[in-house]
């Protein structure tokens, strides 16, 4: 990502200081970490000589398991057993179970806080789970340099959101971990291949991992690597592929509907080793233990395997489209297409991609080490062991920024596929007379509607000098970091008044909830974040209450018809009965439906003060003539 040679992050003041770093591909189905030593990457395998971390965590009441040991007790132990945390990373409850049943576990959250996985040793979140997976990878590190490692760089899915980001960012401050940057995986690939070796081209970067998929293109000149599009989908992958391989072994064992968690697990196990025989072979059988005891034999062609996941595959061609799309460039444009991720290794994916892209894709590296040995190089440059370097990577914001504006809509500050860092402002203004405060609501997504956008933050900014309606300037600026995070301020520009909010999603944890789970692994957050959410929908109701009733106490009985005056009454009576209820959706719907109901009492009202400073002036006074 974006390595502007600034004051970077654990660079070493001492010019000749060798310092530990290590770069980190935090995967759904398997981990790495690789370090740069004498000019060269390597990734570090454990005591049994194994590169690959499953990425499983156990959790019993004598011990937390990571890697084979907890993968090898998954079927047998499937509520206490985490795998494919990283579809959980950042995502609400309700976004979980969009996901299906592959992620059968007992959650324990409330709507909009952080879910929690009920174990044998107490409730666990996804960056907990996230963290016991780093510090295991760590330890690989610190035995192979001797020591602490100075810093690492974490890569994530280039289609994550701030959410996700945060939240991995979070897993690795509790596994005692100083991040670098987070680097987009894409970029960490084209990296590794050494593409920033060549003079220059656009490459385009199909990544399809476990859990996730993303697809980017990529332009390298003059030292910089710039990425143009990128696109994606946080859940679609190698988990999705077993998971069709399951259901097809239910329908033809005729195995029913009622199959529990170990049979679930053992038959996701099953579907991910035929995918990886069929990789090589042209059939495969399969033994299946039926629950009263019989066995179905079956067998698995590699005709029909591809058939069965041809879908899929073509849910990735979406994006690929979209890449080119945005980028303005067709096939043939491109130098090269290169493979990353585990399940570029099925043939039937490389031949799908390479008949997309009109050329064979490039599978030199093996896919499933390229992402952590790009970071490991990133790594080695940052904690400022090659000051040399002068390569600069620019990549881009997956998803546009934005903030709520009145009648439920987004109005987007910085659109998708923007570099990063990147900071952008826009003026708002006020919707009430005498306004002194504004809400900001921060949002993130494509729809132009907010319900259908991820909420990232709310904040208020006070002090706004009260005038008529429409006249106050509201600055807001939106600041992304080179690991797509992101800051939002408000400035009221005639005071200088002035509010900001460092987002952290309420899917992720607080500083105070990270810092007593480093003193105690075992803690667990006691913030409700469920009634701070409550009582800042409560304010914003007392605030429309209290605007609205000024509203028309002032002038609003003249510019009502008594059909619109009921309306009105009829709307403020619900809110003010909602508001000392606990039910979050109805306050808000109630402050909606007052919006749309005093919409035309405010209209009215600025027409009215338009027209008294009209009064008396003649058109070419305001006009400058």
């Amino acid at each position: 990502m974006a390595l502007l040679q600034i004051s970077e992050p654990g660079q070493s003041r001492a010019p000749h200081a060798v310092r530990r770093a290590a770069g980190i591909d935090l995967g759904t189905t398997n981990s790495l970490i690789a370090i740069t030593r004498g000019g060269r990457c390597e990734t570090l395998a454990d005591s049994d000589g194994e590169h690959l971390l499953p990425s499983v965590v156990r959790y019993t009441t004598a011990e937390v398991q990571v890697g084979a040991q907890a993968y090898a007790a998954s079927v047998e132990d499937p509520f206490n057993t985490v795998v494919s945390v990283k579809r959980l990373m950042g995502r609400s409850l309700e976004d979980i179970r969009h996901q299906g049943n592959q992620l059968r576990y007992r959650f324990s959250a409330q709507p909009g806080t952080t879910p929690r996985i009920v174990t044998a040793a107490g409730e666990v979140t996804a960056i907990e789970v996230s963290a016991e997976i780093l510090k295991s990878l760590a330890q690989r590190a610190r035995a192979k340099l001797g020591g602490e490692l100075d810093g690492v760089v974490i890569t994530v899915p280039a289609y994550f959101d701030d959410a996700q980001r945060q939240a991995t960012k979070d897993a690795a401050r509790l596994a005692g971990l100083n991040v670098l940057r987070l680097l987009n995986e894409p970029t960490a690939a084209a990296v590794a291949y050494g593409l920033d070796q060549r003079e220059q081209g656009v490459y385009v970067i199909y990544d399809l991992g476990g859990g996730t998929f993303d697809v980017s293109i990529l332009r390298f000149s003059r030292g910089v690597f710039e990425v143009l599009a990128t696109a994606g989908d946080t859940a679609l992958g190698g988990d999705d592929i077993d998971g069709l391989l399951a259901e097809w072994i239910v329908a033809n064992a005729a195995l029913g509907s009622d199959i529990d968690d170990r049979l679930q697990r053992r038959l996701l196990r099953a579907g991910k080793r035929v995918k990886e025989l069929l990789s090589t072979n042209n059939i495969v059988g399969l033994d299946i233990a039926r629950p009263d005891g019989t066995a179905w034999q079956g067998k698995l062609r590699r005709r029909e395997f591809e058939r069965l996941i041809d879908p899929l595959i073509d849910r990735t061609l979406v994006p690929c489209q979209r890449v080119l799309r945005d980028a303005g460039l067709d096939p043939s444009q491109i130098a090269e297409v290169v493979m990353v991720g585990g399940s570029t290794r099925i043939p039937r994916v490389r031949e799908r991609i390479g008949g997309f892209f009109g050329r064979p894709p490039h599978v030199d590296i093996d896919p499933d080490r390229v992402v952590a040995i790009g970071a490991a190089i990133q790594a080695d440059i940052l904690v400022g062991n090659k000051r040399d370097d002068d390569m600069l990577l620019l990549d881009v914001l997956p998803l546009s920024l934005g903030i709520e504006t009145m009648g439920g809509l987004m109005e987007k500050v910085i659109l998708r596929n923007t570099p990063i860092p990147a900071a952008r402002s826009q003026e708002f203004t006020t919707f009430k007379d005498g306004q002194t405060a504004m809400a900001i609501h921060v949002l993130q997504g494509e729809r132009e509607l907010v319900q259908d956008n991820r909420s990232l933050a709310r904040f208020e900014l006070h002090g706004i000098p009260p005038m008529v309606a429409g006249a106050a300037r509201i600055q807001v600026t939106f600041q992304v970091d080179a690991d797509g995070l992101l800051g939002v301020s408000a400035r009221e520009q005639t005071r200088g008044v002035e509010s900001s909010v460092i987002v952290k999603p309420s899917y992720g944890l607080s500083d105070g909830e990270i810092e007593r789970m480093l003193r105690d692994s075992m803690a667990h957050a006691s913030e409700d974040v469920g009634a701070r959410k409550l009582r800042e929908v409560q304010v914003e109701a007392a605030r429309s209450i209290e605007a609205v009733t000024a509203a028309y106490q002032q002038g609003g009985r003249q510019l009502l018809s008594s059909q619109e005056q009921h309306e009105l009454q009829s709307a403020l009576s619900r809110l003010e009965a909602l508001y000392n209820s606990v039910d979050v959706d109805a306050i808000t719907r109630a402050m909606d439906q007052l919006e749309r109901t005093a919409a035309s009492l405010a209209e009215r009202r600025m027409d009215v003060a338009i027209n008294a400073a009209l009064s008396g002036h003649r058109v070419d006074e305001f006009s400058g003539q």
